[in-house]
């Protein structure tokens, strides 16, 4: 089955009543016959649900979907794709622990790793994404390798059947944020990778109208809970003790759960995924070529040949290079005046929009990171990130040629 295919018939229409899109069940609470009935549902005996901060209707189908699209064997969504990064995380390290990542991080990743270490867990940063420099950093301490399918906004790429291989040479696992390619560029867990991660409210949902995050694990790792130790409790699960213990666990006592509507907008959203990424691909392909025969800027984006994760990207991504790219334009004054000058690319915070977005990433999401973040991340004064959307590629040239002459 295509990918399409797949997308619009990963659900079945609903027995109820026959409806061919998901029913939004906007309920707290679920009514059992019996107290034994509850009693077997609270011990995981019995198939049903009790509360939606733990499971619901809607959102179970969702989670069917990614799990079924990522080729995972389990799936948790959360209420933003900060709270899926956290939990997934926090699912299993502990004080003394260490994470090792590359640099060119999401800002709001940058700043959570920053926070763990109130935790006493530390994360180690590879500046130059190589697997050489991941292996330099790893120690007995060394819970699990983190890293984005192509930085942002560093844009750098992640080799994932390298690291898998690696990671698992040292018995850990490979966490991959899947935020910026989605499923339809590449399936991590296909490459080898373990937990795969997604912030929804980007290119899954693709219309910019509801905040989600979501978790979907991979079947081959092997959870020894003599290392994983919050994992003794799960042990009998086996391949699915981790995303067991993350939704009875952090999902419950956290309380960072999805919302029907929510999960409700971004299946809808989800059913148009191969149709928008392939347009915004085109469209960043297109405009980062012409934005590279202009005079006095420099464009990094990875479908430019010359590239240095050109042909990385072209092997790992399908022939396709994700709808972000970065422009430098001398300076933060420059940067300003062009952002200000476009009238199709909205001022916006945030990726994965039918239309194209940009930001200055050092006075944004990047604010609060020292000096030496940002240079590890690639954010300078005057970067700009594009996340290009579905609109004619020749308005948005047109409009970022006049944009050019403003400054």
């Amino acid at each position: 089955m295509k990918f399409s295919t797949e997308l619009l018939h990963g659900i079945t229409p609903e027995k109820l009543t026959g409806s061919t899109t998901q029913p939004i069940y906007q309920t707290s609470a679920y009514y059992q016959e019996t107290a034994e009935d509850m009693e077997k549902i609270f011990a995981g005996k019995k198939p049903g649900f009790v509360y939606t901060r733990v499971n619901n209707p809607t959102i179970a189908n969702f989670e069917r979907r990614m799990t079924a699209l990522e080729h995972g064997i389990g799936a948790v969504a959360f209420s933003s794709g900060m709270s899926a990064i956290s939990m997934s995380i926090m699912n299993i390290v502990e004080n003394g622990d260490e994470i090792v990542s590359n640099s060119g991080l999401f800002g709001g990743t940058n700043a959570f790793f920053k926070e763990i270490k109130n935790f006493g867990v530390n994360v180690k940063y590879v500046v130059e994404n190589k697997i050489d420099n991941f292996a330099k950093l790893i120690t007995e301490k060394t819970k699990l390798i983190y890293v984005e399918t192509i930085g942002n906004p560093k844009l750098d790429i992640s080799d994932i059947k390298s690291l898998a291989e690696l990671a698992h040479s040292k018995n850990l696992p490979l966490f991959v944020d899947n935020t910026v390619t989605t499923p339809y560029l590449i399936r991590p867990l296909d490459f080898g990778a373990d937990i795969v991660i997604h912030s929804t409210s980007k290119m899954i949902n693709g219309g910019g109208n509801s905040i989600g995050g979501i978790v979907i694990c991979g079947k081959n790792f092997k959870w020894n809970s003599e290392k994983f130790t919050k994992l003794v409790d799960f042990a009998k699960f086996g391949n699915l003790s981790y995303i067991i213990r993350l939704r009875n666990n952090m999902l419950m006592n956290f309380g960072s759960c999805a919302a029907p509507f929510n999960a409700f907008l971004t299946g809808i959203g989800l059913d148009t995924l191969e149709l928008r990424m392939q347009q915004s691909c085109d469209n960043a392909l297109n405009l980062a070529k012409f934005l590279s025969e202009q005079k006095n800027i420099q464009v990094n984006y990875p479908g430019l040949e010359n590239n240095f994760y050109h042909e990385l990207a072209k092997k790992q991504f399908n022939n396709n290079f994700g709808s972000m790219l970065t422009i430098r334009l001398k300076n933060k004054e420059k940067a300003f005046k062009f952002i200000n000058s476009l009238k199709f690319a909205l001022n916006v915070s945030n990726i994965g929009d039918a239309r194209t977005l940009i930001i200055h990433p050092a006075s944004t999401i990047y604010f609060h990171a020292n000096e030496l973040e940002k240079i590890n991340a690639g954010v300078t004064d005057d970067l700009v990130r594009i996340s290009v959307g579905l609109e004619n590629i020749s308005d948005l040239i047109s409009d970022f040629d006049q944009a050019l002459t403003k400054i």
